[in-house]
């Protein structure tokens, strides 16, 4: 097995996609290898000792194919140290509910595999970003446009992960 470590993320507008870059550089730069790929790009785990995955929430789940990623390589997931993140305009308002909240729609995560830690970050909405249909559901639930995410706390877990993930 190699030495690597894989950073996935599956996204809909980007925001998600430069989380999950400044996650790998975070560990990069802690002396880790690090590889950085959409899930669906993703086909043989056998490179890596350890994953980090990460969604963007959107009506209070994962997307489908972060989850159909951890289903098609359960297994294999279940060998090695794996940590996950989600980014979540929920957490624009930093609160413990709020958390008890965003942590609550990882349950479907936890189903599949016990995550040696968990990122849970506010995230970004850019409405010229999403599909039409993505819009409306913005509009219907009132979410906020912009961009809410803490480089600093997403830095630090990301090193922290250095020592998780071993």
């Amino acid at each position: 097995m190699n030495d690597r470590i894989l950073i996935a993320f599956a996204t809909r507008a980007g925001s998600t996609a430069e989380v999950a870059e400044a996650i790998g550089k975070a560990l990069s730069d802690s002396g880790a290898a690090v590889d950085v790929c959409p899930v669906k790009d993703i086909h043989n785990l056998s490179p890596y000792r350890a994953i980090v995955v990460g969604s963007p929430i959107r009506m209070g789940r994962w997307l489908p194919e972060a989850l159909t990623f951890l289903k098609t390589h359960q297994a294999e997931l279940s060998r090695m140290p794996v940590a996950c993140f989600v980014t979540c305009v929920t957490l624009t308002n930093d609160t413990v509910e709020n958390r008890r909240t965003v942590d609550a729609y990882l349950d479907p995560v936890r189903a599949i595999l016990r995550p040696v830690s968990i990122g849970l970050f506010a995230g970004a909405m850019d409405g010229s970003k999403l599909s039409f249909l993505d819009r409306l559901m913005m509009k219907a639930t009132k979410t906020p446009e912009g961009d809410f995410r803490k480089w600093d706390e997403i830095h630090l877990w990301g090193e922290s992960l250095q020592t998780v993930l071993n």
